[in-house]
């Protein structure tokens, strides 16, 4: 088939069982490819082929391993353009985002590129006299990372360079919404100095190989960015072979506008944060929670804000807001924007389909007024260019209503109070938190997570990434007689 883009297994690139087509959600007329899917014989096949290259990558030498991780890295930011045009032009992010997705990208390879050659163990003495202690980290072995659609490059990265890095095998199956960018980075990796088999690319439904991979006692490991449901499936499916899991899932991220903010930084905060990626990012402001103070004023420049952001074609010079990734969930989105206004909110802008030159799933930015934070729009993550804002009293209503929530990824709070600042950092509870900045946007050198329903298992990036990546083992050794 012309333009057929296959899957990486056991080092060789391999047709699968069946196809499916890529569309630019930006022009429906612009098929991007054809990708194949794989079959649960060649799922069998890929885990076969992790294991024996795992066996033999951890025995590999640290510098190889960093010259690996490191080429990878560098190739990534070299090519952010190119694959950054791949990227929004089959997610609908603007070309802008798109291409700093793929250079952050390059920068987690890079990061534990380093961090091969900083494996440091421990040691000690035994409370027994003559005996001294080793502890170090080895591999955990086969790593299964389930990626999604809303960062196709970045949070597939941010799985696979540790997982590489701490000497461990990857099997990876991306959403099959964004294959094309699957593929590219798959290109990049499979051109290095690693042994064949050490990384395999499996596309197929969550339905078929997703749920044959998560059962097979022949991973040890499975690190998911996706759904609540997904997620609870993923647990679930886990625990029956104790297979290690570490997921992030939902949440319903708030910012809080105090009195005492600088309303124009308030407001742009919660634009970036709400609306950008067209609100599909886990750390999206959905929850806009307002000090009756303040309002009624941010309330308007936040509609003359997202009235006046541009939607368009991801690729198009000036479009602020990209499509929505597929018709399924521009279909989902609106049915949110109905609910809203059928819980009494009021949809002051947006939430609308529109058409624009190309044929795709344009939405408009929609802010609700007049919400509560028991409404199920701020309860549920919609996942949508959609923010709803809530009135409240005083910072200790705010506060409350921050932490009234089942998830607890991020937090943000707008104020010139340090004292606010500093209470609502320790008070927050939510695995990020943020201070006069938006929700959305985390560094890579640092840990990445949430409480609640938002994450389960070890913290990603960051040096804590290791605490999934690696099992401990202790060593106890007699000193012998030193004549």
């Amino acid at each position: 088939m012309a333009n057929l883009q296959k899957n990486y297994i056991g080092g060789d690139w391999c047709e699968g069982s069946s196809e499916i087509e890529n569309r630019n959600p930006s022009d429906l007329g612009d098929l991007i490819g054809v990708y194949a899917q794989a079959s649960a014989e060649q799922l069998d096949q890929a885990l076969a082929s992790a294991r024996r290259a795992q066996a033999e990558w951890a025995t590999c030498g640290m510098e190889r391993k960093q010259a690996a991780l490191m080429a990878i890295g560098n190739e990534l930011m070299a090519r952010a353009e190119e694959l950054g045009t791949l990227l929004s032009r089959e997610e609908g992010k603007p070309l802008a985002e798109g291409k700093g997705e793929v250079y952050r990208a390059g920068q987690f390879f890079t990061y534990y590129a380093a961090e091969c050659l900083r494996q440091l163990g421990e040691n000690a003495d035994s409370v027994r006299p003559g005996v001294e202690i080793d502890v170090r980290r080895e591999p955990v072995g086969v790593v299964a990372v389930i990626s999604p659609w809303n960062f196709p490059t970045a949070t597939a990265s941010w799985k696979i360079a540790p997982a590489l890095a701490y000497g461990n095998a990857v099997l990876w199956k991306p959403a099959n919404v964004t294959p094309a960018s699957a593929v590219a980075l798959t290109e990049i990796i499979s051109r290095q100095d690693i042994p064949k088999g050490l990384f395999n690319l499996v596309m197929g439904a969550g339905r078929d190989v997703g749920q044959r991979l998560i059962e097979s006692t022949k991973v040890d490991a499975i690190s998911f960015t996706g759904s609540v449901p997904v997620g609870r499936g993923i647990a679930s499916a886990a625990i029956q072979n104790f297979t290690r899991v570490q997921m992030e899932m939902g949440s319903k991220n708030a910012l809080v506008v105090m009195d005492d903010s600088d309303l124009d930084l308030a407001v742009t905060l919660a634009l970036g944060g709400a609306f950008g990626g067209s609100g599909q990012k886990c750390t999206a402001s959905s929850r806009l929670i307002v000090h009756e103070a303040v309002h009624d004023a941010f309330a308007e420049m936040l509609i003359k804000g997202a009235e006046a952001m541009t939607v368009g074609h991801a690729l198009k010079e000036g479009t602020q807001i990209g499509p929505v990734v597929s018709e399924s969930q521009l279909t989902e989105n609106l049915k949110y924007a109905d609910l809203g206004k059928t819980e009494g909110a009021e949809l002051a802008c947006g939430g609308v389909r529109v058409e624009r030159e190309t044929e795709g799933y344009y939405m408009t930015p929609g802010v609700f007024l007049n919400t509560t934070n028991d409404m199920r729009i701020n309860r549920e993550e919609m996942f949508a260019p959609l923010a709803a804002v809530i009135k409240v009293g005083s910072y200790d209503e705010a506060l409350h209503t921050v932490n009234d929530t089942n998830f607890g990824l991020t937090s943000g709070i707008v104020t010139r109070s340090l004292s606010r600042a500093t209470h609502f950092r320790r008070n927050a509870r939510t695995g990020v938190v943020t201070v006069n900045l938006p929700t959305a946007g985390t560094d890579y050198h640092v840990p990445f997570g949430g409480r609640g329903d938002s994450s389960y298992g070890p913290r990603e990036q960051g040096q804590t990434a290791r605490e999934f990546y690696t099992v401990v083992k202790t060593a106890y050794i007699a000193a012998g007689d030193p004549a």
